[in-house]
């Protein structure tokens, strides 16, 4: 009995609510765009610069910019698998989109060289280049920004004392340092588990 009311009750409940006069979703009428509320519709984003690749190991050993050291480092660590890594973007503000390469050790992804190409007349040309390992460059919202690992003596490769990062901006054709900062890591931290002292 107790169940029947009950679900006479949510009944009633539900006819009620489906017969107040409203139409749904359409009483909010048509989605409003731009140009019927009287704004003037924002314009299509430019398009962006076309992407096209390189090959970026030939451009290294074409680069008589880059140290003949670099070069014999560079070579394949499996099959035809380089150790270079290329990022693209706009750096200098140029009709094409700048290729940043970082050429890296098989082993331990050392980074030996980072260097950055401009196109200019279709072809691309060598405009900042870091060969004191370790480094790695990399693009931040326009800027360049160089990462170079601080080692003391006895450090591990896979545990250096610090970094310091270096933020480069293209004016004048060419990058200008503009920020520079200096991390130095804990070496409290990471090592052996503290015992746990006896109660």
């Amino acid at each position: 009995m107790i169940t029947a009311v009950a679900v006479l009750a949510a009944l009633a409940l539900f006819v009620s609510a489906c017969g107040t006069g409203g139409t749904g979703a359409r009483d909010e009428g048509p989605a409003r765009s731009d140009s019927v509320a009287g704004v003037a519709a924002s314009p299509s984003p430019a398009p962006s610069k076309t992407l096209d690749t390189v090959d970026a190991v030939r451009i290294i050993k074409d680069d008589p910019r880059v140290s003949a050291e670099v070069k014999r480092e560079l070579k394949p660590c499996a099959a035809d698998q380089y150790p270079v890594d290329v990022s693209y973007g706009d750096l200098t503000g140029g009709s094409a989109d700048d290729v940043v390469v970082n050429v890296l050790t098989c082993g331990d992804a050392v980074g030996i060289g980072s260097y950055v190409y401009r196109e200019e007349d279709g072809s691309y040309q060598n405009v900042f280049k870091v060969e004191e390992p370790p480094a790695y460059a990399e693009i931040d919202r326009g800027y360049l920004v160089v990462t170079k690992q601080v080692y003391e003596k006895g450090d591990p490769v896979s545990s250096p004392s610090g970094e310091v990062v270096s933020t480069y901006l293209w004016t004048s054709d060419r990058f200008t340092k503009k920020y520079s900062t200096r991390t130095e890591y804990s070496h409290a931290v990471g090592g052996d588990p503290t015992p746990v002292p006896d109660s």
